[in-house]
């Protein structure tokens, strides 16, 4: 018995018409996909492996076990799906380009700004000010350090630390995402002017927060990370197809719980439980996780993978890389990229789109056959 399915795109294009419309626009975005891999595994094994474009995947998807055939069928459909814009409060955030989520960190242990932002108030809204003036849909503000050993949070000592952050973001207009795992955290943000919800747990540490994430009707990241409890709790053996599964009942379980699928966006988790081989087979393999139906998230700004991949180079010598996989992110057609630098990548973004609406028309002055 064949226990899962997965398809995924393998070859992407400028257009469809450089594969004479044999190609589908990938979840919404400005990425185009011509062939696809669907996979079958057993017992965490894969077992086989069929390639095919779009015109010949009716055929491939007729081949399959009947205990796949409608999972498979209903990835074949996800993978096309063009994802309403997010609204959050009076904003609207379309997704049909990258989107840029600026970083926001409001603790005193923060591995990429050492606590400059919860020390100086002024200096965080200055930041956040400039993020927003520099082009970030939204921004995105945490009170625990969520990096490997980082000491746990009072929930009240969070709330002091995000609510001045939360209200004088609101203030100026912008559309704020709110970091964190604990229910009462993001029922103090959300009344403060956030919303949208961002759990690195994906809703598994604070049993109260699915019920409140539904109730609030805001948009919420669930992210991929360890057991929810333990975030850097080792991801399994074959990450790709581990953390899709993972990702897959996380989602169900808070569809379950009453939010609607809509609301959800997904986030593999890059660096929670992963090593740096396990980061770039998930980065790799980015457009297979469209098959789950929903917007992606991307969060690999500054991560410890750059480092590896870098000399060793500091957080604060990682702007480099941070772009490089921003880039990854937006050529595989990922919605919301969540990054320190902002106007460093919003620019990176407003020239790939640019590459982007030229490829589409690169081949209209060729003669016809």
């Amino acid at each position: 018995m064949t226990d899962s399915v997965y398809i995924r795109p393998i070859a992407l294009v400028p257009g469809p018409q450089s594969e004479e419309g044999d190609a589908i626009r990938l979840a919404g975005s400005m990425v185009y996909a011509h062939r696809f891999a669907v996979i079958l595994r057993e017992d965490g094994v894969v077992t086989q492996r069929l390639t095919c474009s779009p015109a010949t995947m009716p055929q491939v998807l007729e081949q399959l076990p009947e205990d796949v055939a409608a999972d498979a069928a209903l990835q074949w459909s996800n993978l096309s799906l063009a994802h309403p814009p997010l609204e959050l409060g009076e904003r609207t955030i379309a997704l049909d380009q990258p989107q840029i989520m600026g970083i926001l960190n409001v603790t005193p242990d923060s591995f990429s700004d050492g606590g400059a932002f919860l020390d100086d108030p002024e200096v965080g809204q200055a930041h956040a000010a400039a993020m927003l003036e520099a082009g970030a849909a939204l921004i995105d503000i945490g009170g625990e350090s969520t990096r490997p050993g980082a000491q746990a949070v009072l929930e009240q000592d969070e709330i002091a630390r995000i609510l001045p952050a939360v209200e004088y973001t609101a203030a100026m207009g912008g559309a704020i995402s709110i970091d964190t795992r604990r229910a009462e955290v993001m029922q103090a943000a959300l009344g403060a002017g956030a919303a949208m919800v961002n759990d690195v747990s994906g809703l598994r540490y604070d049993p109260r927060a699915p019920a409140l994430v539904k109730d609030a009707g805001c948009p919420v990241v669930l992210m991929h990370a360890g057991d929810g409890t333990d975030l850097h709790k080792k991801a399994g053996d074959n990450v790709v197809f581990d953390v899709f599964d993972a990702l897959r009942a996380i989602r169900d379980d808070a569809v379950a719980e009453g939010i609607p699928a809509e609301r959800i966006v997904l986030d593999p988790g890059i660096g929670f439980g992963k090593q740096v081989a396990d980061n770039l087979a998930l980065i790799n393999a980015l457009p297979l996780f469209h098959a789950l139906g929903h917007p992606l998230l991307l969060g690999a700004s500054r991560k410890r993978m750059i480092g590896a991949l870098s000399h060793e180079a500091p957080v604060e010598k990682r702007m480099g890389g941070s772009l490089a996989l921003a880039i990854a992110g937006m050529q595989a057609g990922v919605q919301l990229l969540r990054v320190h630098d902002v106007e460093e990548t919003v620019q990176a973004r407003n020239v790939w789109r640019g590459l982007r609406d030229a490829a589409l028309t690169d081949f209209a002055d060729l003669p016809a056959d």
